[in-house]
């Protein structure tokens, strides 16, 4: 076996600048030297194909996270799925001054519009206009983060088109955000039927939970007679307006203050939008 191994060192060929080429004695190596040396290469190359797999999988990963792209967002109602989303909701809780306030009377076209998977979005005569499908509601947050509720007063005017209120409301978001992938925010919602009513809702999770169930309100006129929705944001503390009007008040457990102003809609009556103002 010595001998096998020791064969393998072929003799080497004389420099050709040699004057007088000379033969050259191969020497014999020992066996165990030559097992090392085998492990030692099989260890680099091992290392080295880890290496690859590891680079691999990061440029993969990086891949994969920079195709998110998440700044609207159309809702189902039932499922909470989120789709055709073009806006990060998500850097509205960046650590950056907020602005004095913004309006928009939806006369520029800001927003994200179209035809969803749960419902449709278009500006029509300087009005935002949002219709959803049958069981289902349509959020859509705002495109900036210069449209963020902290500490501000969020208002809205809401109209029901043809008078037939959605069954399940229609209204004005703040605090909108979405880290996790799901809607995270609050929302004051009206139904504008003969017996008008209001109610505050909490979205986490994935999850629509109701915080104020329906309650009626003279103040809410019904139909299609337009209503200013509003809400209040002072620190940890939300209260909720409509008309002028004073309704209720909730307490923010869930810290989303740096979120976004949206609209919301259920079922398939269309509503429209306008002039939104947020003012400090």
């Amino acid at each position: 076996m010595l001998n096998q191994v020791a064969g393998m060192s072929a003799p080497r060929p004389a420099p050709q600048w040699a004057a007088h080429p000379q033969a050259q004695v191969a020497k014999k190596s020992s066996a165990v030297w030559w097992v090392l040396g085998g492990v030692a290469v099989v260890g680099v190359l091992g290392i080295f194909l880890v290496i690859v797999i590891l680079a691999i999988a990061n440029m993969d990963t990086n891949q994969n996270t920079g195709n998110t792209d998440s700044n609207s967002i159309v809702e189902d109602r039932n499922r909470n799925t989120n789709s055709d989303t073009t806006l990060d909701a998500n850097s509205a809780n960046a650590n950056t001054s907020q602005p004095a306030g913004i309006t928009d009377d939806f006369a520029t076209e800001r927003w994200r519009s179209g035809t969803f998977q749960f419902g449709d979005i278009w500006y029509a005569n300087d009005e935002f206009h949002m219709r959803a499908k049958e069981n289902m509601y349509l959020v859509m947050y705002a495109p900036s983060a210069n449209y963020n509720t902290e500490n501000a007063r969020v208002r809205v005017t809401a109209r029901s088109i043809d008078g037939v209120s959605p069954a399940t409301g229609y209204g004005l978001i703040v605090h909108g955000q979405k880290p996790s992938g799901n809607l995270e925010d609050y929302g004051l919602l009206i139904d504008t039927s003969s017996e008008p009513r209001f109610k505050v809702v909490l979205h986490k999770n994935g999850e629509q939970k109701t915080l104020i169930d329906w309650t009626r309100s003279s103040v809410i006129r019904p139909g299609t007679n337009p209503n200013q929705l509003e809400i209040r944001s002072q620190g940890d503390e939300l209260s909720f307006h409509i008309n002028g009007r004073y309704l209720t008040r909730i307490t923010d457990t869930e810290n989303n203050k740096r979120g976004l102003a949206g609209l919301y809609t259920s079922e398939t009556g269309e509503v429209a939008f306008d002039d939104l103002e947020i003012s400090r």
